[in-house]
């Protein structure tokens, strides 16, 4: 499959993105790496200072640094993008290939499309990613590193995700995930309560206690859902304290006690809570073995513990589960349970929204890039008829201009005819997968790469 992208000149300007996230590096890796606001546009213009990228756009969040760029020549502009993003973290370009993934072309696009659907989010449908994807292109924008084929890709992007939200529950389906872990944890430790304990999970999370790992945004989820079923105190950690303050605070302003606590002391803040909540977006366990294991010395004999362990990938050590009055719940778990059916349905409905717009765009891209080699293509035709005209001046001056006038006329008619079949047909089949194949063929047939460097000289010399 050839690249999407404006042709120019016969070369192929394609999306090459390179980035990470949650998906593939580490907390302290990706908080290397952050771009902050102040920071965008310098880092953008840098990149696109140079010799092969031609446009930028970097999307930024808590979780993800990714770098959008339009490019003729996918390895030395990889270069660009890995070496601009190993100056700005300090990090050696091995060391962050390890955690990059890289997509390119039609594979680039779809990964943006699934982003700004919410779908490639830590919580499955989130909305914020929207407005994120349009301060990154607006800043580009603003500072003149977007062109036309980031413009269509950002818009279309930014339409999938309208589209997504508008016509799936999609929106609903992280806050799916963490009802059923919560409802699930509340009859696990009502199974362990004193006989009579029943009701809703209100009702039976009445003093109980819970920590939360992880202030993002399914952090968050969690410690509304759990202020709403009346826990009776939450205890808050994350990696960077002062988000876990954040979070803390807003369980409060809502109504629920809540203290945040540092991450070296999540044994002490595990032995007293009855419910574990994380999703940390870590790559490998952040919750060990030994934690657990000093938690449960720590507490009273009997009394049980649930863990929700809501990360992708898990963040809690699989060991875990084998220690006594231990439960994990894991997100296939959850996943699988019936209540979260409805969620799974309406991200199967995203996706389903996602392929057909990607479709519709690649194809758009298609016969968009061979625009500029129709232009060419009838600009080769006008040379012609003018060098015949040319030509026919020097045998016959004396020619009455109405006379010349419909020769010329005519000339150009037959040129047109001859062109538009063709030039209809190649519309047509350039915008199929093979089409970049087909634009080599014409623009070989008719010469097209040295045609806009054609002289009056060469095409009379042609034309005689």
């Amino acid at each position: 499959m050839g690249p999407i992208g404006t042709r120019v000149r016969g070369s192929a300007v394609s999306i090459l993105l390179v980035g990470l996230s949650h998906h593939s590096a580490p907390v302290a890796l990706l908080e290397s790496v952050a771009v902050a606001e102040a920071d965008r546009d310098a880092l953008t213009e840098n990149l696109i200072s140079g010799s092969h990228v031609d446009e930028a756009m970097i999307v930024t969040t808590c979780n993800r640094v990714e770098v959008y760029a339009a490019v003729e020549a996918f390895h030395p502009a990889l270069d660009d993008v890995v070496g601009l993003l190993s100056r700005h973290s300090g990090l050696s370009a091995d060391e962050l290939s390890r955690h990059l993934y890289v997509r390119y072309s039609e594979s680039a696009a779809e990964h943006l499309f699934s982003v700004a659907s919410g779908l490639d989010s830590m919580v499955v449908g989130e909305q914020q990613i929207i407005g994120q994807i349009r301060t990154a292109y607006q800043s580009a924008s603003d500072i003149g590193a977007a062109g036309t084929t980031l413009h269509r890709l950002a818009q279309q992007a930014l339409h999938v995700g309208k589209r997504v939200h508008t016509e799936t529950g999609i929106d609903s389906a992280g806050s799916s995930v963490v009802s059923v872990a919560l409802d699930r944890a509340a009859e696990i430790l009502a199974e362990g309560a004193a006989p009579g304990t029943t009701g809703s999970p209100s009702r039976r999370l009445d003093g109980r206690r819970a920590v939360v790992l992880g202030a993002g945004a399914m952090g968050g989820l969690a410690v509304a859902h759990l202020g709403r079923a009346g826990i009776a105190h939450i205890d808050v950690t994350n990696r960077t304290p002062e988000r876990a303050d954040r979070l803390s605070e807003i369980a409060r302003d809502a109504g629920t006690p809540a203290s945040a606590f540092p991450m070296e002391d999540l044994a002490d803040g595990i032995a007293a809570a009855d419910i574990l909540f994380t999703c940390t977006g870590a790559v490998g366990a952040v919750v060990t073995l030994g934690d657990v294991h000093t938690a449960i010395a720590r507490r009273g004999p009997g009394r049980p513990l649930v863990i929700c362990d809501l990360g992708m990938p898990r963040d809690v050590d699989p060991s875990v589960s084998g220690l006594p009055g231990v439960t994990v719940l894991g997100i296939e778990e959850l996943n699988a349970d019936p209540a979260t059916s409805a969620a799974a349905a309406d991200a199967d409905a995203a996706r389903t929204i996602v392929d057909t717009e990607l479709a519709a765009y690649t194809q758009a891209e298609r016969m968009a890039g061979v625009g500029p080699l129709i232009g060419q293509l009838r600009g080769r035709g006008g040379q012609v008829v003018a060098a015949e005209m040319r030509r026919l001046d020097s045998r016959l001056p004396d020619l009455d201009d109405r006379v010349r006038d419909e020769v010329a006329n005519t000339v150009r008619r037959v040129v047109d005819k001859l062109l538009h079949p063709p030039t209809v047909r190649f519309k047509e089949l350039a915008a199929q997968p093979d089409g970049e194949n087909l634009a080599a063929v014409v623009r070989t047939l008719f010469d097209l790469d040295s045609a806009d460097r054609l002289d009056a000289t060469s095409v009379d010399e042609e034309a005689s």
